[in-house]
């Protein structure tokens, strides 16, 4: 019995693990747009929820446009690649962390409660620097 009641426990841990839980929703896709999610693409299809460690993926004529469960708003632009390294938001005390990587493409942000929670709350990694982000809307390019 107690092994059962262990097995069951691992099980809720891991369901209500911040890794395993939906972060963002897609709202809007153009073009060739996927959701690689380790070694499965998917289709970037509106209402697919996005989960940390996803990368948005856009070709030539690709776009994707998403809010977060904080309310943080994309749009990825088209020969784009963006990772969502680190998403952890606690709904009650409106605070968080976030880190998304742009290795190349473009990406629009409006910030939601996380960055307006802490100083360096919300950073954006590019190839050649890190941006510690506020609270605003702006936008990031890289070009390869």
């Amino acid at each position: 019995m107690l092994g059962r009641i262990f097995a069951i426990a691992a099980v809720t841990s891991l369901v209500a693990s911040p890794a395993w839980a939906e972060i963002a929703r897609i709202k809007s896709s153009v073009g060739v747009a996927a959701i690689e999610r380790g070694t499965t693409r998917l289709p970037a299809a509106p209402g697919l929820q996005l989960n940390p460690g996803d990368r948005l993926v856009t070709g030539k004529d690709g776009r994707i446009s998403l809010s977060f469960i904080d309310n943080t708003r994309f749009s990825v632009g088209p020969n784009s690649r963006v990772a969502v390294n680190e998403f952890v938001y606690d709904r009650t005390r409106q605070q968080g962390s976030f880190l998304t990587q742009v290795d190349r493409g473009s990406l629009a942000i409006v910030s939601g409660h996380i960055a307006h929670s802490g100083r360096d709350a919300m950073k954006v990694r590019t190839p050649n620097s890190l941006l510690g982000v506020r609270g605003t809307r702006f936008i990031v390019e890289v070009s390869k």
